[in-house]
């Protein structure tokens, strides 16, 4: 949520980020939520000037009583009545426009960083790099819902009757190996220096509105009947919802974490579920890493989180590019992005395995995080989040990618241990 202080004395910036955007139908909020801003501060200029004079009139009413003017006194009174029933009729006004006015700052898209590429949609998203080597083998690779049946490692028709489309079933060596990727990935942050947890799987809706924007979550996410909770998509929602409301100091920056979580997801829009595969499903799990620090470190911590994930899956021979999201395909709290795509052999392509986001101080100030610096003054922190790991998508990047020509799939040294020390499976 951009600062309201901003928007007043920039309107003119915040329209021309909304048209990088492409968003044009959010121009007139910008004048919107300027005047809604007037008549917020003259109700709250009004009321502080109307308790100043009923403060000096109530003192004025004890003077006047001691000097037996009863009747004037009493005049003083009305009078400092009157004044509270303004006042208390002006701060519910206030009330009223403080929440309308958040409502459609909620709706105002972040800044942009000023060299994120400009774009209408994912498909002027530009790559940055590519990290591995992107041979694909001499023998075909099947679909990778074949790779893992071949294993007996998967079952998708018992789900389907048990759940619907969207789900599965792992077995087998293929569930360990899903395990063990998720075990690796959280050891490997864990040696970075990041703090482990796991959080709530559920939150308020206080938290969602925090994290995410109004498309996002009725996109993503799912609501439990009769409770004001939310099962999460990502666990960077629970890890940045945890500081709801904190004064941080200075000195506790930055918060480096690193989560595991299942996470569930609708998955509403023009992708849609699969019915075969389980590259897009409603459940699966995730390894994230979430950082909240100072402002000026904001963009040296997005260079390095997005490595980490890079230098994670060229340590199980996965070759990766990274892509750079367009303004147009940048969600609304988000500064810059980026997304880290695995190489497909059988597709000779890449698909989409992870994304590191900096959000700016979009979640902070949503949710009224602050840090008091070592002079006292508060400011407003910036958070990112990024995907270690998140089978079973990245589940296929790795049986692409280290399948055999007779069918089994090498491990490689760093998953042995997860693995009970097995070199391949068949």
């Amino acid at each position: 949520m951009i600062d309201i202080k901003f928007l007043r004395n920039n309107p003119d910036a915040v329209k021309e980020n909304i048209k990088k955007k492409f968003q044009d139908e959010k121009l007139p909020l910008v004048d919107e939520v300027i005047g809604l801003d007037k008549r917020l501060r003259a109700a709250k200029g009004e009321g502080d000037e109307l308790r100043a004079e009923g403060n000096a009139a109530a003192k004025e009413i004890g003077a006047l009583m001691a000097k037996g003017e009863k009747e004037e006194a009493e005049r003083k009174k009305a009078k400092v009545s009157n004044y509270k029933k303004r006042v208390a009729a002006l701060e519910e006004t206030e009330r009223a426009l403080e929440a309308e006015i958040r409502g459609i700052m909620l709706k105002i898209p972040q800044i942009i960083a000023d060299d994120a590429p400009l774009g209408k949609d994912d498909s002027e998203n530009v790559e940055v790099a590519r990290y591995g080597d992107m041979k694909a083998p001499d023998f075909e690779i099947p679909y990778h819902v074949e790779i893992m049946e071949r294993l007996n490692g998967i079952d998708v028709e018992s789900a389907r009757k048990t759940s619907g489309a969207g789900f599965y079933y792992l077995k087998g060596d293929v569930a360990r190996l899903h395990s063990a990727i998720i075990s690796y990935a959280r050891d490997f942050m864990i040696n970075k220096g990041f703090t482990y947890y796991i959080p709530p799987f559920m939150i308020r809706g206080d938290v969602v509105s925090g994290v995410m924007s109004f498309a996002e979550m009725e996109n993503m996410m799912y609501k439990i009947e009769g409770e004001d909770l939310y099962l999460i998509g990502t666990s960077e929602h629970s890890m940045v919802g945890r500081f709801i409301g904190a004064v941080l100091n200075e000195e506790e920056l930055p918060q480096t974490l690193t989560s595991y979580s299942p996470c569930f997801r609708k998955e509403v829009g023009a992708h849609g579920i699969e019915e075969r595969g389980v590259y897009r499903i409603h459940q699966f799990e995730k390894q994230e890493m979430v950082v909240i620090c100072a402002p000026e470190e904001s963009a040296g911590w997005f260079v390095k989180m997005y490595g980490y994930t890079v230098e994670f899956f060229l340590s199980l021979n996965i070759p990766v590019r990274v892509l750079e999201c367009c303004s147009g395909d940048l969600a609304d709290l988000k500064v810059k992005s980026v997304d880290v795509e695995a190489f497909s052999p059988r597709r000779k392509d890449f698909f989409e395995v992870g994304s590191c986001s900096n959000l700016g101080d979009a979640q902070a100030r949503r949710l009224g995080i602050r840090v008091r610096s070592a002079g006292g003054l508060k400011i407003v922190p910036h958070t990112l989040n990024n995907t270690v790991a998140a089978p079973p998508r990245m589940l296929i990047a790795f049986l692409e990618n280290n399948l055999a020509a007779d069918g089994s799939v090498g491990v490689p040294e760093p998953l042995r241990a997860y693995m009970g020390g097995k070199g391949k499976i068949c």
